[in-house]
This record gives structure tokens, sequence and C-alpha cells, in this order.
């Protein structure tokens, strides 16, 4: 007479109980919801196919091992192919990127809300040298560099006195960040984040980025709740506001004031585990911070991002071009900065500086693959060369207005 298979079955459900546990250690909350799914939708399958080689006299260390090797195929099932919730996944470039930070909470926080872009820990892990070299990289922002230089250095000094036993004056590590759109203001909140983490002056490192929208609720006692969540997922890291100012703006809504009001509170109670730098125009942040006797106290640390010149804005066109793999004709590069010059003669506040040569480059490829669409058989170079035509610049040379040169 034949073994019962019931035994056997077992002595692997005892294995999988095992493995199950062993999941709880090692893998995420979700990886084990998801491994417990395929467990379960597997398990028939499993049962099946353990009675039919017990009835084909197939018994033994196979009939064992099944058990296992089913649930081993649930874990990596729930590893790697997690059904739809009707959520974006962060790891779909289909996904918009607001949408993949909105499903991408830092695990064991809160949910964040629409309109925050997350920036994990790991992302954010460099040494100070490295964080500076980043910043040392950026073309142009002197005045910016020196600002974090000196304040990384005062900050190494400091902690250098409280190590040494010395009397250590209070610092806050809250700045504002003033310019106009497109200076560099959002990339340096990054590289902030990374000194930061780096000095230990944060616990994790995580950045959390928002604006008003990612702040004020549209009814009464949502503002509170939306931007305590916000918080939430910022504590231990660094929190960055851009156009901080439009949150008290009575022109785009209300419930501003009790967003400034859970912010500062929030500031005081977590003032050892959150670090708040805003963003926005000179004026408008000045006029914003002086209004509210809160801020003034938390915000005294400036940092002004200046437009960028023509030659700088030269530069981070041939920057864009040669991180895409393009390069420009001679008289492309000639010509590139006086015609920027005179496009941007007639600046005003909202000039986008580093955006509008982005958004130059960009209408440049297009008429590059428009140019090269006529063209047969174009070579590698035409393939990779842009020009005057290219980039707006008409033959004879620079426009003679900078309204001509904005058209195109």
């Amino acid at each position: 007479m034949k073994d019962s298979p019931f035994a056997d079955w077992a002595i692997g459900c005892l294995v999988q109980i095992a493995a199950l546990i062993l999941c709880f250690c090692v893998f995420s909350e979700d990886t084990v919801i998801w491994t417990c799914a395929y467990a379960i939708i597997l398990s028939p399958v499993a049962l099946i196919v353990r009675l039919l080689m017990h009835h084909a006299d197939l018994d033994g260390i196979w009939t064992r091992l099944l058990g296992p090797v089913f649930f081993a195929g649930a874990v990596l099932l729930g590893c790697f192919a997690k059904l739809d919730t009707g959520k974006g996944d962060p790891e779909d470039p289909q996904t918009p990127p607001e949408v993949a930070a909105t499903n991408a909470p830092p695990e064991g926080e809160a949910e964040l809300p629409p309109g925050i872009r997350y920036t994990p820990p790991e992302e954010n892990a460099a040494t100070v040298e490295e964080a500076l070299a980043e910043l040392d990289s950026l073309i142009g922002l002197g005045e910016v560099k020196e600002e974090v230089r000196k304040f990384t250095s005062f900050i190494r000094v400091a902690q250098q006195r409280e190590a040494a036993g010395l009397k250590v004056a209070p610092v806050s590590y809250h700045m504002v960040f003033t310019g106009n759109p497109g200076t560099g203001k959002t990339t340096v909140a990054r590289i902030m984040a990374k000194v930061y983490r780096a000095l230990g002056i944060v616990e994790k490192g995580q950045l959390v980025e928002t604006d008003r929208g990612g702040l004020i609720g549209e009814y009464v006692g949502q503002t509170a709740v939306k931007t305590g969540k916000v918080v939430d997922c910022a504590l231990g890291g660094v929190l960055f506001i851009d156009e901080a100012y439009s949150i008290v703006d009575g022109r785009i809504g209300g419930y501003g004031a009790e967003c400034i009001a859970t912010l500062l509170k929030r500031m005081e109670d977590d003032r050892d585990q959150l670090v708040v730098i805003i963003a926005g125009y000179p004026d408008e942040m000045k006029r914003f911070i002086d209004a509210n006797p809160g801020l003034q106290s938390r915000f005294n640390r400036y940092i002004h991002f200046p437009d960028y010149s023509a030659s700088e804005l030269a530069a981070i066109f041939r920057l864009n071009a040669r991180k895409s793999q393009y390069v420009l004709s001679d008289d492309a590069e000639r010509w590139l900065e006086p015609a920027l010059r005179v496009w941007t003669r007639k600046r005003d506040r909202t000039f986008g500086n580093g955006r509008y040569v982005r958004n130059l480059f960009e209408k440049a490829v297009e008429n590059h693959a428009m140019r090269l669409a006529e063209m047969e058989n174009p070579s590698k170079e035409d393939l990779m060369t842009l020009t005057l035509a290219d980039i707006g610049i008409p033959p004879e040379g620079v426009p003679e207005t900078a309204e001509e040169g904005a058209e195109r």
C-alpha cells in the first residue's frame, strides 16, 4: 500500500512556514503580502501536482521539495511581479514623475500627497567632498558656491569645538534661496541635502520637494493635515519648498496662514529632525518672511542666486548638447554666445535662465531633426551637428533685437 501523501504535505507546510517567517525578517511588508497572496494562489496547483506524483509512484525527496519550490516561486513573484493595484509604478517610465513619487513613499512613513518629489536617503549618500565637488561642477553660481563652502566650514569647526568640549553657538540650518526661475536653486537644495547628511546634521538624509500645491488643502481643516504629512515624510531629512511666498498669496486661495502655523509648530517640535529650505523671487521672499515673526526667527541665512550671464548660458547650452551627444558647427560655436547676449538683453523677472537655454536646445534638436528628415543618407557627423539654422541664428550673424532671437 502506498504511503499517504499528506505526511509529505505536512512536512512541506512546515518548511513553508519557516520560509515565511524568514521572509518577514528579510523582505519589506509589501513584498511579504504579495508573497502570501501568490502562495495562496499556487497552493492548489502544488497540491494537485503532489497528488499526481503520489499516484505515479514518484514519492520521496522530490515530493517533499515540491512545496518549497512552489513557495520559492511565490517569493520571486512577490518580489518582481506585484499585481496592478491601480497605482503608478515608480520604475515605469510611462508614469509621470509626480505620480511615481507619490506612489513611492519612504518605507514605514506616511503616504505622500500629490505634487511631492521624494529623494530617498541612499541617493543622497555622499561625502562632503563629493557633494561640494558636485556643486563646483555647476556652471556659474560663484557666490552661491562660496556661501555654501563657508557655511560648511562653519559647521565643521562647530562640530570640532563641540567634540573638544568647547562652547558652540546655536546654529540654524534652515535656509532661504532667492533668485529668478532657472537659476539652480532646486539643484543646490539637493546638494545641500547631501552635505547635511554627510555632516550628520540630519539623521537619514532624504529630500522632500514641494510647493504650495503640496501643502495647501482645498477645504477648511485639510491644510494642517496635508502639511503635517509632508513634514512627517521629511523628518530626518530636508524639506524644500519652492515658491514659498505663494503659500500666503490670497489671490490663489486661502488657508496659507494655517499652513505656516503648522509648519512653524513642526519646525519647533521637530527642530532636531528637520531642516527646511525655502525658495522664491527675492522681493516676494523678503516680504513673505518679514510679515511673520516666526519665520524671521527661524530663517536668517539667505543665499541669492543671480541670473546667468550670456557666456554662462552658452556654456549650459554646450553642456546640454554634449550630454545628448550633439556638437555645434564652427559657425554655431562662434555665434552662440553673441546671439544669447542679444536675445537676453531685455530680461525681466520671468526670464527662465537655465530653463530658457533648455527650451532653446530642445527647439534646436527639433529643427535638426526636421532638417535631417529631408536628407536621404545622413552621415554620423550630420546626425550629431547642430547648425546656425538649427539654433535659430541667421546665416548673416546675430539678430539685431532680443525679440527677434526670442521668437526663434
